[in-house]
């Protein structure tokens, strides 16, 4: 296609001309699609250059705190292996992550292992692969890790000071001040090393009093584990950092931390400050593509009510379409109300072109697989195709309803963003030399007047 640059069969991502923007992409691939007559009816497109540059933003705002990826959030291998080039850590959740992370060179002083719950076999898995620092948050998790993981470096997880009623993570996970007590007393007696305080405040809070309650009650854990002989250096603020808005949520974050970090936490201190962002690095870097499958008009009067959410209007028709992906694969976020799914037409509609009242279903012909409650479109055909922006985060997961066991992800990024790559190619390359990556991770080179580009086998 115009506007690519041609690149070896090998290399698992298209460096993109100038002027060619994800809309070219996409339709090159709605094409493709159309002529080979595929059964992918979904598919992603990931702008490698947005994760860079998200990366790059962190680092200029939040400058003190090392940022470690939540790997569970969106586990595409092209995305973890960008960002171990960049120096960043990971938090996993299990034993594939950790798998998944050390297969391309992170080392073991660079994970960190989160999961609240953590199964026997798994603690045991992280003691074998070098996985020391691990969260707690009560006695019974404490005594599977004293008994399978005698090298663990605890991060006790408390609870934060949650306004917010849709969140009820700070009810199922994390310890009040009255059990930290109780829960440092038992590491005492057990021999487990502590080693700092996690705390987690969910993005759909946006009340930054949050993060004041909860950095004075880590100050509160770090004083309590002085007295019991512990040496905490390690304060791990968690994630919640928006992947829309990400940019001015980061900065209200930092503007709320820094003067609470500067007084409970001093740089002097010793102690180290690491985040775990996921959504922020990843959602907007996502685009997904659908096609419709079905269609069904269901008219003012019809006696069949069972689909229809709101009333058409002046007697119009009220269209049901059904999409080629839904809540139980890329659009999870939905059963918990967490996203709001924004359709935008590949094929652009007439001007003048009459709307209509409608509604996007997933293909599962379930009651809950609502992918848009309402929403105002042209009517569409089968076989048309809605894109969906902002798609990166916990959406990758396989479909129940596809036959594929993901929708495959085409990664690109443009030539601006790879110049921008070369020109702090020194820094890339001491993160990666600091990193333990291998050395191939990116090979910055020039070639008749292009860059070529060497990830080491990225895929998705």
């Amino acid at each position: 296609m115009k506007g690519f640059v041609d690149l070896e069969e090998s290399y698992p991502f298209d460096l993109l001309e100038e002027k060619t923007t994800l809309n070219d992409v996409i339709d090159n691939h709605i094409r493709k699609h159309t002529l080979e007559q595929t059964e992918r009816n979904a598919f992603f497109v990931a702008d490698l250059g947005n994760v860079v540059k998200k990366n790059i933003r962190w680092k200029n705002v939040m400058t003190h705190v090392k940022p470690f990826y939540t790997v569970k959030c969106n586990s595409s291998q092209s995305v973890i292996e960008v960002l171990a080039a960049l120096g960043t850590g990971f938090a996993c959740a299990n034993k594939n992550e950790i798998t998944l992370v050390q297969s391309l060179g992170v080392t073991s002083e660079n994970i960190i292992y989160t999961n609240p719950c953590k199964q026997v076999s798994q603690i045991k898995y992280a003691a074998k692969k070098g996985i020391n620092v691990m969260s707690c948050d009560n006695n019974a998790e404490l005594l599977k890790i004293a008994r399978n993981h005698r090298s663990a470096k605890l991060l006790v997880d408390i609870a934060t000071a949650d306004s917010c009623e849709e969140n009820e993570m700070s009810l199922k996970f994390g310890a009040t001040l009255k059990d930290c007590k109780h829960l440092l007393e038992s590491a005492k007696e057990l021999g487990v090393q502590v080693v700092g305080v996690r705390f987690h405040v969910p993005s759909s809070n946006s009340n930054m009093e949050a993060y004041l309650h909860a950095l004075a009650d880590a100050r509160c854990v770090f004083d309590m584990a002085a007295e019991f002989g512990f040496n905490m250096n390690l304060l791990d603020i968690g994630g919640g950092f928006s992947g829309t808005d990400g940019e001015l949520q980061l900065e209200k974050v930092c503007d709320t931390i820094n003067p609470l970090l500067d007084i409970y936490f001093p740089s002097e201190s010793g102690i180290k400050i690491i985040a775990e962002p996921g959504s922020y690095y990843v959602n907007s870097a996502f685009t997904l593509a659908v096609n419709i499958v079905a269609k069904k008009a269901v008219a003012r009067d019809s006696q069949d009510q069972s689909e229809v959410v709101v009333s058409s209007v002046n007697g119009e028709p009220f269209f049901v379409y059904y999409i080629s992906d839904g809540v139980y694969g890329s659009f999870a976020n939905n059963l918990y109300g967490t996203v709001n799914a924004i359709p935008i037409l590949h094929k652009k509609p007439n001007s003048g072109e009459p709307v209509f009242a409608s509604s996007l279903w997933g293909p599962s012909c379930d009651g809950l697989d609502q992918v848009v409650e309402h929403c105002l479109l042209p009517e569409l055909s089968v076989g048309d195709w809605v894109i969906f922006e902002n798609m990166g985060a916990y959406t990758l997961e396989q479909s129940a309803f596809s036959e594929f066991q993901r929708l495959p992800v085409y990664c690109v990024m443009s030539i601006s963003d790879w110049y921008w790559m070369q020109e702090v190619g020194l820094t890339l390359e001491t993160s990666v030399k600091n990193f333990s990556c291998a050395p191939s991770c990116f090979q910055l080179s020039q070639e008749e007047g292009f860059p070529t580009a060497s990830l080491s086998g990225i895929s998705a």
